[in-house]
């Protein structure tokens, strides 16, 4: 009888955990194709809030898997529901089954079903940030700097950017704000910072050929392909000792941002790895405060918690 009533006590305190935790829905079809790469979590804070402003969570996997997204939120996604903002951690299809632009046509939905479905979830989408680490800071770079890009040329490849999918095609897939974790930026200098990597890589399975056998749809996948005025202000956290993603890719990134007004800052973590030390306390501190920030530039909801010093 004891051990009954310990364990109805122990469920009723993790219910209350969950109730002042947030609401949540798992496995959300933001496609409507019933395929596990189009698949959702959104997590709401239980605030008492009316909405709240929104962040996209992107998983890293070299483009490989198409259902990480639970890893996602374990990483950080958490800290950015604590922080006050509903978090829609994505899953994309993998590299394997579909190829580029596919994954990106996949995050613009995801942004266009949240958008056409925020009073469901209480989500106040005058602000969406997104952020990802690895391949998927890659995809939110890529977000970030196409906002309003449909189609675009390069040389003979002509690329549909924007895509089709879901029922919310009327919706924008803008973002306001982009947090790049130690992503791959440019394809055509990720071996040793000067030059292609060969046909077995990850980019070269993303892309269906080698990138050197075909530049102009490397350049397609280049975020700095496109960056403009339509373009938000960036956040680039990358470990200078990185073992995955080289540290020149996010020189090169943050140089080019900068050079266009749109890097709000470039954080260099000492010793830093792919993932590990590079993800810490201060890193998601700058984070959040960014994205607080940006958001703060639409509205005065959000003001900056105290603010945690860039590693050098």
């Amino acid at each position: 009888m004891k051990t009954l009533i310990l364990s109805a006590v122990i469920m009723l305190m993790q219910l209350a955990v969950y109730a002042q935790t947030g609401k949540e829905w798992k496995d959300v079809d933001y496609v409507g194709d019933g395929i596990v790469g189009h698949r959702m979590d959104i997590y709401v804070p239980d605030d008492g809030k009316n909405s709240h402003k929104v962040i996209v969570l992107i998983y890293g996997s070299a483009w490989f898997s198409n259902n990480a997204k639970a890893t996602a939120y374990k990483e950080y996604g958490k800290r950015l529901l604590d922080a006050g903002f509903a978090v829609a951690s994505i899953n994309h299809r993998a590299s394997t089954e579909a190829k580029f632009p596919s994954q990106i046509n996949d995050v613009k939905a995801a942004i266009r079903y949240l958008r056409g479905n925020a009073s469901k979830y209480a989500l106040d989408t005058s602000f969406i940030g997104i952020t990802g680490y690895s391949s998927g800071g890659h995809l939110s770079s890529l977000a970030g700097a196409t906002n309003g890009v449909k189609k675009k040329r390069f040389g003979k490849v002509k690329v549909n950017i924007e895509g089709s999918l879901g029922a919310y095609t009327k919706e924008s897939s803008r973002v306001d704000a982009v947090v790049d974790f130690f992503g791959p930026i440019d394809m055509s200098r990720m071996e040793r910072c000067e030059t292609y990597k060969d046909d077995k890589s990850p980019e070269a399975v993303l892309l269906g050929c080698s990138p050197s056998k075909n530049p102009d749809l490397t350049r397609a996948l280049n975020p700095m392909s496109y960056l403009g005025k339509q373009t938000p202000k960036y956040l680039v956290i990358h470990g200078d000792a990185d073992p995955v993603v080289p540290y020149c890719q996010s020189e090169f990134f943050a140089n080019t941002l900068k050079s266009k007004g749109l890097l709000e800052d470039f954080i260099t973590v000492s010793n830093g790895q792919h993932g590990p030390i590079t993800f810490n306390d201060n890193t998601f501190l700058r984070m959040i405060n960014f994205f607080k920030k940006e958001a703060a530039r639409l509205s005065d909801e959000f003001l900056p918690v105290a603010s945690g010093r860039a590693e050098q």
